[in-house]
């Protein structure tokens, strides 16, 4: 059973698992399990996607009950009248705060996106962050004598394919768990060290004002018990309620 953020008459939000697509794709043919199809079962509604998770990212993902309120929720997802928040670990001790400003180059699939052209111009890309915390581990990891990670919450205020992933790895903070654009001996460590095996990136909130009633809309979600376990590990409990 999906874990039900909010529901009224016409949206629904749901704490979105690691690992799970939100919809069918050609990205992973062969994977059998989507939210979308699994929502509706669960809810004995169809559903309409408004907007995107990676498939290893957690979080709050929405849908809307009907084509309409499906609309205009794009829209507002369009014209950037959203506000995002992610938590995620990743390598290093970042800044207190920064905003990185630095355009991204639309990243093709060979399968999804083999007629698409392949010469797109870098698109905006914006994203800011913050530092919430800082752990110091007395563990070598590649050239380094000891471990250092940052807890980060991240606003992007774009949305482009892999943003926040390809954001941090160019300020040489890239996120733990990330096997495409992160730091794999970091990764291998993670994995050795608590037995876990996820992206550590969440969504943990998304705002705005609601397509049908106007009033201004908050879901949050809570951390996935199996990244809440790891920011436990490190101390950062309280940080990431």
């Amino acid at each position: 059973m999906l874990d039900i953020l909010y529901q009224d008459e016409w949206l629904v939000a749901i704490n979105k698992p690691a690992g799970l697509l939100v919809h069918r794709s050609m990205i992973d043919k062969f994977e059998t399990r989507f939210a979308m199809q699994m929502l509706r079962d669960q809810i004995g509604r169809h559903v309409y996607p408004v907007h995107r998770l990676d498939k290893p990212t957690s979080g709050v993902l929405l849908f809307a009950l009907n084509s309409e309120t499906a609309r205009k929720m794009t829209d507002i997802f369009t014209a950037r009248e959203t506000k995002k928040e992610y938590l995620a670990i990743v390598r290093g001790f970042t800044d207190e705060k920064g905003l990185i400003d630095y355009p991204l180059k639309e990243e093709l699939d060979r399968r999804s996106d083999s007629k698409a052209k392949q010469d797109k111009a870098a698109q905006e890309a914006v994203s800011a962050y913050e530092r919430l915390a800082t752990v110091e581990l007395p563990h070598p990891v590649g050239r380094y004598q000891t471990a250092r990670y940052s807890l980060v919450r991240l606003t992007p205020s774009t949305g482009r394919k892999h943003q926040l992933r390809r954001h941090m790895k160019h300020i040489f903070h890239p996120i733990v768990g990330d096997t495409t654009h992160g730091d794999g001996k970091q990764n291998d460590f993670f994995r050795k060290k608590f037995d876990c095996h996820r992206l550590f990136l969440s969504a943990a909130g998304l705002a705005f004002r609601h397509p049908e009633t106007g009033q201004l809309l908050q879901i949050d979600a809570p951390l996935e018990s199996s990244f809440k376990d790891v920011v436990d590990a490190l101390g950062w409990s309280s940080l990431a309620n």
